[in-house]
């Protein structure tokens, strides 16, 4: 590939990663104006269209045999319905740059899993990386007041979920790899997305339905297309356009710069606060982050969180 190829190709990529760091940010805006499930909803019916499209135009669409599809569906309930359950729920009450932090931790979840469950080696490098990212975390989310945690507190009520989001993004990478080596990523993921949707619809459906749809004002608007549009839809045909021509160690490294994308765009656009101590946690995460990967990068995953 020559030079010009690359750099569109890291365009590509940093241009996912910018926006999967303002997904936070919308997420948390449209969420204090309807309910979570019908944010999710709205999001992906946006993004399944979008990724519809795309395979239509590379001539990917294909009907895949029953056991994948059943096996595609499982990774939409637990990546798409799940995942995103979590994460909106969690934007009602957590801030969108405490969020922004705790998901940049869910490599280590991820080589955590797969040292318990296939059996990949861990060393002591890897596991003081693990360590590190955890008190990084702990510093996040109690705003460095360690008291809370004896306290019984942890930071806000939706720092909790949001933290679960991240073990549950490590199962939904670990399982979608082999669906990911066999097929397109652009037909894997429009059939996991149009699954996760569907999840979502026979939830939304059978909860609260579509009647809050008019309390969305043009600025909740916005960020639901911003969601849809950019996150669920272009994002992920970008990311997975620069893995395909970049080696994936350098495509992954541009994910470091998610949470700090997060953290500054919540300061201008929600008024968040910028302390040091969320400085000093965020940059323990990202060294232990660094640490786990570094002895032996993991195959490339579908997507970061976003």
């Amino acid at each position: 590939m020559n030079e010009r190829g690359r750099a569109v190709a890291l365009v590509e990529g940093l241009f996912a990663v910018v926006v999967w760091g303002g997904s936070f940010i919308a997420t948390k805006v449209a969420v204090a104006e309807v309910p979570p499930a019908l944010v999710v909803w709205l999001r992906f019916a946006i993004g399944v269209a979008i990724l519809g499209a795309a395979v239509v135009a590379r001539r990917q669409l294909a009907l895949l045999p029953a056991k994948e599809l059943a096996y595609l569906a499982l990774l939409g309930a637990i990546g798409i319905s799940l995942h995103q359950w979590l994460q909106s729920n969690a934007l009602v009450t957590a801030r969108a740059s405490t969020s922004g932090w705790i998901i940049a931790a869910t490599p280590v979840f991820i080589a955590a899993l797969a040292w318990a469950a296939l059996g990949e080696r861990l060393g002591p490098v890897r596991a003081a990386g693990i360590a590190l990212a955890a008190a990084g975390v702990v510093l996040v989310v109690t705003r460095g007041d360690l008291g809370a945690l004896v306290a019984g507190r942890f930071g806000e009520p939706g720092d909790l979920l949001m933290l679960l989001s991240s073990p549950n993004w490590a199962v939904f990478s670990v399982l979608s790899r082999r669906a990911m080596r066999a097929r397109p990523a652009a037909l894997v993921l429009f059939w996991i997305m149009l699954a996760g949707w569907l999840f979502t619809s026979a939830h939304l459906f059978a909860t609260s339905g579509v009647g809050a749809i008019g309390a969305l004002t043009a600025r909740g608007w916005l960020a639901v297309a911003f969601l849809g549009v950019a996150c669920s839809g272009l994002a992920y045909i970008a990311w997975f356009d620069a893995l395909e021509r970049l080696p994936a160690s350098q495509v992954g490294a541009l994910l470091y710069l998610e949470p700090l994308v997060a953290m500054l765009v919540a300061a201008a656009v929600l008024g968040e606060p910028v302390g040091p101590v969320m400085l000093v946690g965020g940059a323990v995460i990202l060294v232990g982050v660094w640490l786990v990967n570094r002895p032996a990068r993991p195959d490339p995953l579908p997507a970061p969180e976003s």
